[in-house]
């Protein structure tokens, strides 16, 4: 993604909704054109989340790569270069967007 930067500041789809079940994140698409298929589900795993729920809409991705640095034991860099993976990802499949 060619604007996604350190201060970039995500939100959520509007397209999407998220549900826990069982202990497990479940994202839902509820429009057409979301992911690669209508009909798919997608989960994150642990790490997936912890970024998925530091995702707000309010902190930038440094932000978020702070707050997780301080609660994992990894360096911000390959903190942020997990944030940024897994946020252009999910920008790429609609997922995610950016604010403004």
């Amino acid at each position: 993604m060619d604007n996604l930067t350190p201060e970039s500041i995500l939100v959520h789809s509007d397209d999407i909704v998220s549900r826990e079940i069982e202990g497990e994140l479940i994202i839902v698409p509820i429009a057409s054109g979301i992911g690669d298929m209508e009909d798919e589900l997608y989960t994150l795993n642990e790490t997936g989340r912890s970024i998925w729920e530091r995702i707000d809409g309010k902190r930038s991705l440094q932000n978020i790569t702070g707050d997780l640095a301080e609660e994992y034991s990894a360096t911000p860099d390959i903190i942020m270069k997990d944030v940024v993976g897994l946020a252009e990802e999910l920008l790429k499949r609609k997922i995610l967007v950016i604010k403004g």
